[in-house]
């Protein structure tokens, strides 16, 4: 016999599992996981429903011994182990991408690959860029430049404060009925929404370092937490950079929503919108109708190689 529940932790060996009548228990996973072809490190990941073992063992703990087909998964290059990817998260019906200008900066390059993924893995995002309480009117400005530049690509973007209630409560409708993850780089405030969210959760917010003006990280694996208010969110370790992987470059303008568009438009059928001539995607970068930081991102992902920063993507 076997009950269905939903994975909220995984820390590689062991998962916390809350079953459908709301129990948690402690898993292990039957080997044969391991070895069913998956390049993965982690053949369950958070968000995961799966079937339990209704036997427990001599110290209290459960056996997956199945696991549901997923709906989609977003996924980073394993740091270690350059041929395997880790599942970050599963079944997400949104992504939030956390962006601060500063303390730590979030570069154009690491929120337009976070996208491009999220895009080829079919999971709508939301920017939420936080801290504007501290921002200074240069950075003010960059954020209305910012906010123009990804709503009209079809993003929705969100000036918060983690630490004020007030500016993130519409989140509680939005993820109600929902299972959705945070994402962003160590220091950008994602446990402290999580807190805001849902005040009995406590979850330990990190210090900035004041040397590299990154985040102190608080998370080393991704971790899932019900909200009072109805539905998941999924909290995400710190991200360094984000690797593209499984991906093949002749798909890539399919990711990005503005070039999606004018695909049909270029000359060759087979255009890279790189040398190519009478190209509508550069002819609209030219023309301002397609941001060059945007286009600056395209250009890297069709050019660079395995041995690029941005693919070494570890945690921090």
């Amino acid at each position: 016999m076997s009950t269905e529940g939903i994975v909220l932790k995984s820390t590689g060996k062991w998962y916390i599992v809350q079953l459908t009548d709301g129990t948690i228990v402690n898993c292990r996973i039957r080997g044969k996981f391991r070895l069913s072809g998956l390049s993965t490190t982690n053949p369950v990941a958070v968000g995961d429903h799966v079937q339990v073992n209704d036997q427990i063992d001599e110290e209290g703990n459960r056996t997956i011994i199945g696991i549901t087909e997923r709906r989609n998964y977003i996924v980073r290059k394993s740091t270690n182990l350059s041929k395997q990817m880790q599942i970050l998260a599963a079944n997400v019906d949104r992504a939030y991408l956390m962006v601060t200008l500063r303390n730590p900066v979030t570069q154009l390059a690491f929120i337009d690959r976070f996208l491009v993924a999220a895009e080829s893995f079919r999971i709508p995002t939301t920017l939420l860029f936080n801290k504007v309480d501290v921002y200074a009117e240069k950075e003010l400005k960059k954020l209305a430049e910012l906010t123009e530049l990804y709503t009209e690509i079809g993003y929705p973007c969100h000036a918060i404060s983690a630490l004020d209630v007030k500016t993130v409560s519409f989140l509680l409708e939005e993820i109600k009925g929902k299972q959705v993850m945070i994402s962003g780089h160590s220091g950008v405030g994602k446990s402290s929404l999580v807190n805001a969210l849902d005040s009995t959760l406590d979850l330990q917010t990190g210090e900035i370092s004041q040397a590299h003006l990154q985040g102190q990280h608080t998370t080393t694996f991704a971790e899932m937490h019900e909200l009072e208010s109805g539905g998941f969110i999924i909290d995400t370790p710190g991200i360094r950079a984000f690797g593209i992987i499984d991906l093949e470059k002749e798909h890539f303008a399919h990711y990005f929503p503005e070039m999606r568009a004018l695909l049909g438009s270029c000359k060759f059928h087979n255009c890279l919108h790189l040398q190519e001539p009478k190209c509508a995607v550069k002819q609209a970068v030219e023309d301002g109708e397609i941001a060059q930081s945007r286009y600056a991102t395209y250009v890297q992902l069709m050019t660079e190689d395995a041995s690029d920063v941005y693919r070494r993507n570890s945690f921090e």
